[in-house]
């Protein structure tokens, strides 16, 4: 995920990492026209970007709105939910992963040792949605869940070694995947694009009661 940004991107304001696309592809790896596919792909019903720009315009006519703020925050909602269907339909599928479960390996793969309710604040999800995958990841083989030395009312979680070598194995397919995603816009478009959105989410945080610091 950009680290609150793991879950906020949302949220995945997940951290970002310098990786280049290779110059070929790697055994095992999906053919770029796999990406290409799935983003063709949508539900039945679904209505264009355009589509849904010009209805709104119509139904928001004559009304005080400030109509550069409602389109920055509804294209970051599009762009996210587009975002985590495409990732769940082509590099997590064959993984059998969730983009939620993903999110929440992708934490832990970080923190290395980090109690619950630090998770799920960073994945943005509640402590019992959490609950839930932890246990299909632990079942899994994949997370360990253990008490706290100080306090056996906490749980910390770790990876297992089965699964730092999946994300090991997983991250560098995912950061390809991200490299499609943003195939349309130059290095300087996606760093003021990555600044931007790292600004809402400060502003939010500032605005926000914050939590405390995730325990290590």
């Amino acid at each position: 995920m950009v680290n609150q940004a793991s879950g906020k991107l949302a949220g995945m304001t997940r951290r970002q990492t310098g990786a280049s696309m290779p110059a070929g592809r790697a055994a095992g790896t999906p053919p770029p026209d796999r990406y290409a596919a799935a983003a063709r792909l949508g539900g039945d019903g679904q209505h264009t970007l355009a589509e849904t720009e010009n209805a709104v315009a119509e139904r928001l006519r004559g009304l005080p709105i400030d109509v550069a703020a409602m389109a920055v925050v509804s294209n970051i909602y599009r762009a996210a939910g587009a975002v985590r269907n495409h990732f769940e339909r082509t590099v997590l599928q064959p993984y059998e992963l969730t983009w939620t479960a993903w999110v929440v390996l992708w934490v832990v793969w970080i923190w290395r040792d980090i109690e619950t309710r630090h998770v799920a604040a960073e994945a943005g999800i509640s402590k019992g949605t959490l609950t839930g995958v932890a246990s299909t990841l632990e079942r899994r083989g994949l997370l360990n869940r253990r008490s706290h030395p100080g306090d056996a009312r906490r749980v910390l979680l770790q990876l297992t070694d089965e699964g730092a070598e999946l994300m090991d194995k997983l991250f560098p397919e995912f950061n390809r995947a991200e490299q499609f995603v943003t195939a349309d816009l130059d290095d300087r478009d996606k760093r003021l694009l990555a600044q931007a959105l790292r600004g809402i989410v400060q502003h939010l945080e500032g605005t926000e009661p914050s939590g405390p610091a995730p325990t290590r």
